[in-house]
């Protein structure tokens, strides 16, 4: 076996490792949080928690096509599948960013600003902002599929036996689309992060008494949570592709750093901590 095969295979090992852990952890998260779930907000964070729910499930619905091919380590399911399971993941992973970033800002809003001010996005808006956020995607990324993503691979892998190997595709346009996009995950998420820890911050020097019976407290403390997940699951990731678009053949390395962007199947387990996380998700204090 040479060294590249011996690398391949270790690669394929700790990546059957990791989409496991999230298949079996993600499923179970998901499971509880929809069983506790109940109907009546209609904010913008809680119209976004439920379309994160609807997100990770959608990703979690290719996962078993990932632990497949890296369990037996050869693709025989056509390159059309072999495209559409690995945009998943960069469509899961932009799409639960955005609305990170909606939780964050609706949130910081709410701090700063008087809360009756989002009364009328609570009821509306929020709607609207699902619908055309989900349109576009169901619009754009199957035309980018069909007619862009993989291309090269489809003429140059004949035998359609490897998946998941796009780094080919990177043109000097992609680039420096790569480039930008990487650099803005990694500002805002910082940015966000600084901003909902100093919110958490002056609400614990303004209430620490009698912190434990404060519920905007908890709200925002949940919210810093979301930004820690979206910090320690995107930015590791957007920072070694600012290195990695200019060494694609460092391919398998990206692919691990890739698969560390799914651990955000986990985070609606920050919903499920004590009872009292329950109850203020369903009271509204979002």
């Amino acid at each position: 076996m040479s060294n590249k095969e011996y690398n391949h295979n270790e690669y394929s090992r700790v990546l059957l490792a990791i989409y496991s852990v999230v298949l079996l952890s993600g499923t179970i998260s998901l499971s509880l949080m929809m069983h506790m779930m109940k109907s009546g907000s209609t904010s913008i964070t809680s119209i976004a928690v439920l379309n994160l729910i609807f997100c990770h499930f959608v990703f979690l619905l290719t996962v078993p096509f990932r632990i497949y091919y890296y369990a037996s380590r050869n693709w025989s399911l056509g390159i059309g599948l072999c495209k559409v399971v690995s945009s998943m993941i960069h469509i899961h992973m932009y799409m639960s960013f955005i609305f990170y970033v909606i939780i964050l800002i609706t949130r910081l809003m709410a701090f700063y600003k008087n809360v009756e001010q989002l009364g009328f996005f609570r009821r509306i808006h929020a709607f609207l902002l699902s619908a055309v956020v989900w349109i576009v995607v169901l619009i754009s990324v199957p035309l980018t599929i069909v007619y862009h993503y993989g291309e090269k691979n489809k003429h140059n892998h004949s035998d359609n036996s490897t998946c998941f190997k796009f780094g080919s595709n990177i043109t000097p346009s992609v680039k420096w689309s790569n480039y930008f996009i990487s650099t803005l995950i990694i500002v805002v998420a910082t940015v966000l992060t600084a901003f909902q820890a100093n919110v958490v911050w002056v609400l614990y020097r303004k209430h620490h008494q009698e912190i434990t019976y404060q519920q905007d407290f908890g709200a925002q403390l949940k919210s810093l949570c979301f930004a820690l997940i979206m910090v320690v699951c995107f930015i590791p990731y957007h920072m070694f592709r600012l290195h990695y678009i200019e060494h694609i053949e460092q391919e398998n390395i990206n692919e691990v750093f890739l698969s560390l962007t799914t651990f955000t199947c986990f985070d609606m387990l920050t919903f499920l901590g004590r009872r009292s996380c329950r109850t203020c998700f369903l009271i509204n204090c979002w």
